[in-house]
């Protein structure tokens, strides 16, 4: 079971940062400021904006089923990226699962695949070179650049060292100059 699920198969409140005492804003002001920034998020590491929405509101029903906890961290924003997050790799993951099998059937019943090749949006292209990175260097890019957290909030929103944020953008840096460095240059 996922460390950050409950038994109902939800996410479990995970304390990102420390909890404030006093009461916590009204969830509707806190989604309507954020939302829109977490369907960013989980477009830049989905590819979908019909997923995008889906996985945004699903972080967001999560966060306002425990919000008398959620919302008195620190930074419940966090909590509800990191869930997005999350369930963003899934969907990625399974989509990925579901393209394999879908080409093998294909493929294994004397299908081509199509030869007809769009020419790539650069924007949407650097996006899927960060989506064929390691799930947590995705999430540091995204985070990061997309989200504009700086490498302290991306810490604190993952749970992980800022040493660690730092090493996971280098890595993916690096890792997209390279992939995209290829790309453009074999593209028509």
């Amino acid at each position: 079971m996922d460390e950050h699920a409950a038994r109902d198969g939800s996410p479990a409140p995970v304390a990102v940062e420390p909890v404030r005492p006093s009461s916590p804003e009204p969830f509707e002001s806190f989604y309507l400021r954020e939302f829109r920034k977490v369907v960013a998020l989980t477009y830049a590491l989905s590819g979908s904006g019909l997923a995008a929405e889906d996985l945004a509101q699903e972080a967001f029903l999560a966060a306002s089923q425990r919000w008398e906890v959620i919302g008195r961290y620190e930074r419940p924003e966090a909590w509800v990226r990191r869930v997005a997050a999350n369930m963003a790799g899934r969907t990625v993951r399974r989509r990925l699962t579901e393209a394999r099998v879908l080409t093998r059937s294909a493929l294994g019943r004397g299908g081509q695949p199509g030869q007809v090749r769009e020419l790539p949006d650069v924007a949407a292209e650097v996006w899927q070179a960060v989506r064929r990175l390691p799930r947590r260097q995705a999430q540091v890019v995204v985070l990061h650049y997309l989200a504009g957290e700086t490498v302290a909030e991306v810490a604190a929103t993952l749970g992980l060292a800022e040493g660690t944020v730092k090493a996971h953008l280098s890595r993916a840096r690096r890792a997209l100059s390279e992939r995209l460095a290829v790309d453009l240059e074999d593209s028509p």
